[in-house]
């Protein structure tokens, strides 16, 4: 880290200003981290990372390591120059102490502790700390090491000297309460998401992180020293990319951005937008600034090369069908929509990103000529497909979204309150037959599909809305597509992907999610979306059949049993209705998975790496989604 980058000012108990006290966390744990779920659990990681980026960024850290401990903790531990150890003139005991027992307390409110971070407002530490049921705390500083153990918030002792160290950072270890929380079980998968996002963001960091726990032994190390270009280019890895991967970062007074943008030959775009770090994911001024920038600046080029007609303007989802782009903007005193820090509202922002990019993209179009003009006539064409989607729609919405007639392979149940309904969607009519005899026809609903559906990924709208397999979706649900979605209005409460155990079934069932992804994703956002589970193989020892979902279910019940006679079912149709009924349609003994997006950055990367032209790569994807779906809780 040079000194350039180093922050100016003292960084002491003077700089820890207390703004009140900690009040009720445990308690209203949600007004803090969001809820006491799974998410809630991997906030608390978040919140220590921060602290730990945050040093990065002022300077003064270059390596941060999380551990997953066997005993069920979390360490994060950094180089940077560790909490102040002094005493606090205000509260009389250390600011160890005070950041980690006062809430609105820390070093991110001005007089030169941070001129960046994406803390701002101080109740990181003290809220892991309330909620955890141990926590303690390592400072390595002056050549010393100081430790201080809490109990659900309450030293148990002042802040000691431990020993001596040339090191210079804090440990974190945390153990999280499970009166609060519903589950303790860290995610390695979702952890190193963040992390991995963290590295690309902060280029020259190193972020490390090691599972220990019994049977889950791993480490994975992420560094980048060419930060945000190296994330767009694994998010475009398995995509026919236009050209190389445009990069440009420009600092106005403490304000920095960078813009890495590349496109490739796909027909959806994807943006990340950052402040301080924080995945934006509503937006605000940095997004609106880009996008309304790259607008004028491709509609501007294509007149000056007589590509466009005087009267003639591409919309901003002409110029960016196919654009693949992360936007990260770092500035003093950014202004965020609540804690949760979703939508940046500063304004300047907006005019330092739209000057940025008239500067810098504006003159990358003038001086590369043959690429604006495939840029360009890639917008022209997508200007094309939009209004054939336009016509395909209209179409569309007459024959579909205002037809009260439902599809005729629908075998549709007799319940009329969508809250107690399902609908199965299954593999090939044969399949469709059996769960149409095997089914409680009071709530179950059955709609064949035939084959592979259209690959939403790589198809235009227009082609999409032709589908026959997905306008008989979109009819028996009820609730409509994209913009005109009303997740209010579906017809079923649950919507159920039954497809064969195997690699294809698997495949059709990742192209399924990829529709409900791209075209009802409220539909997975509240819950809707499940996944059914069919056996693999079915064992019989005398009179006694065994159902197996997988091959080390049935290894491990032959290593016990010994012989038995053996059934592979190649598909769901080799099952008779009793049979599908009895392993995988009977709610009392079923098994559903069920699909969620508390992860949407990570859910868009699965569904973009499984969309590549590559067989091997799609192939690998296929044959470990349903672990992946499974850890990933995408």
């Amino acid at each position: 880290m040079s000194d350039e980058t180093k922050v100016s000012g003292q960084y002491g108990e003077g700089q820890i200003q207390i703004l009140e006290g900690l009040d009720h966390v445990r308690k209203r744990p949600g007004m803090y981290i969001g809820s006491t779920d799974v998410r809630g659990l991997h906030h608390l990681v978040q919140e220590i990372v921060d602290n730990s980026i945050d040093e990065a960024l002022a300077g003064y850290c270059n390596t941060i390591e999380v551990c997953l401990n066997p005993d069920g903790s979390c360490s994060v531990t950094d180089n940077g120059r560790g909490i102040p150890t002094d005493i606090h003139h205000q509260a009389g005991v250390s600011a160890v102490e005070v950041v980690l027992t006062k809430l609105n307390a820390g070093g991110k409110f001005g007089d030169g502790g941070y001129k960046i971070s994406g803390g701002l407002h101080g109740v990181g530490l003290s809220v892991v700390n309330a909620l955890s049921e141990w926590l303690d705390v390592d400072v390595f500083q002056k050549g010393k090491h100081f430790r201080q153990r809490y109990n659900r918030g309450i030293p148990q002792a002042r802040l000691r000297e431990v020993g001596e160290s040339d090191l210079t950072g804090t440990r974190v270890t945390f153990l999280p309460d499970s009166e609060i929380f519903e589950t303790t079980d860290f995610n390695f998968d979702t952890v190193k998401t963040r992390l991995r996002e963290l590295a690309y963001l902060n280029k020259g960091v190193r972020i490390n992180i090691e599972d220990k726990r019994p049977d889950r032994e791993r480490r994975e190390e992420f560094y980048y020293e060419g930060g945000i270009i190296h994330f767009v280019e694994d998010l475009n890895k398995f995509k026919e990319t236009l050209f190389d991967t445009i990069y440009f970062e420009q600092r106005y007074g403490d304000s920095e951005i960078e813009i890495a943008m590349q496109y490739n030959d796909g027909y959806n775009e994807t943006i990340f937008a950052f402040a301080n770090n924080i995945n934006t994911e509503e937006g605000g001024t940095h997004l609106e600034g880009f996008k309304n920038s790259l607008t004028k600046l491709i509609n501007d080029a294509g007149h000056k090369l007589n590509l466009l007609k005087d009267d003639e303007k591409l919309s901003g989802e002409d110029v960016r069908e196919g654009l693949t782009a992360v936007i990260s903007v770092k500035l003093p005193e950014p202004q965020f929509e609540g804690q949760t820090k979703t939508k940046l509202g500063n304004s300047e922002m907006r005019n330092l990103v739209t000057k940025a990019m008239n500067d810098l993209f504006g003159t990358f179009l003038e001086e590369n000529p043959a690429k604006a003009k495939e840029l360009i006539m890639k917008s022209v064409t997508a200007k094309k497909a939009r209004e054939a989607a336009r016509k395909a729609r209209e179409a569309t919405r007459k024959s579909v979204f205002e037809s009260s007639q439902l599809p005729g392979k629908l075998a549709d149940c007799s319940e009329k309150n969508a809250e107690l309904c399902e609908i199965y969607l299954v593999e090939g009519d044969s399949a469709g037959g059996s769960a149409k005899q095997g089914r409680d026809r009071r709530f179950q609903a059955i709609l064949p599909l035939r084959g592979k559906i259209l690959n939403v990924e790589k198809a235009r709208l227009h082609r999409v809305l032709e589908n026959e397999e997905i306008k008989a979706m979109i009819t028996a649900f009820g609730g409509g597509m994209r913009e005109d979605f009303d997740v209010t209005k579906i017809r079923y409460d649950r919507v159920i992907c039954m497809t064969d155990a195997d690699v294809d079934g698997s495949h059709i069932r990742i192209l399924l999610l990829t529709f409900f992804y791209r075209f009802m994703r409220p539909l997975i956002e509240e819950g809707h979306v499940y996944i059914a589970q069919p056996p693999l193989y079915k064992a019989t020892i005398g009179k006694t059949d065994k159902y197996m979902y997988s091959d080390k279910e049935l290894e491990d019940f032959l290593a016990v049993n010994g012989k038995a006679a053996i059934q592979r079912y190649k598909g769901l149709g080799e099952m008779n209705p009793e049979q599908l009924w009895e392993t995988t349609m009977n709610p009392e003994t079923r098994t559903l998975l069920k699909v969620s997006m508390s992860d949407a950055a990570e859910a868009e990367r699965l569904f973009s790496e499984l969309m590549g032209d590559q067989p091997d790569v799609r192939r690998q994807f296929i044959e470990r989604n349903a672990k992946l779906v499974s850890d990933l809780d995408v």
